[in-house]
């Protein structure tokens, strides 16, 4: 489980099961498991008005430098 925090007010915006190693550039909607982020149009905003990310569709392009993230990394299922 991994906790997405603003790096301007440091509050806590998306509790997020990030799957395999490497940076964080997308979240995927079905991945996420707490949103406190404010969505205006496209746009995926903390509450106190810094962007983080553009909303795609099924999925969330994250803003990078506009965040950071804390956690543990879920291991990708060998077949």
């Amino acid at each position: 489980m991994m906790t997405i925090k603003c790096t301007r007010c440091k509050k806590k915006i998306i509790k997020y099961k990030k799957i395999g190693r490497g940076r964080l550039w997308y979240c995927w909607k079905d991945r996420i498991i707490e949103d406190n982020s404010v969505h205006v149009g496209s746009e995926i905003k903390c509450q106190c008005g810094n962007l983080i990310g553009i909303d795609e569709g099924k999925r969330i392009k994250m803003r990078q430098n506009s965040f950071h993230y804390s956690g543990t990394v879920m291991r990708k299922k060998k077949i």
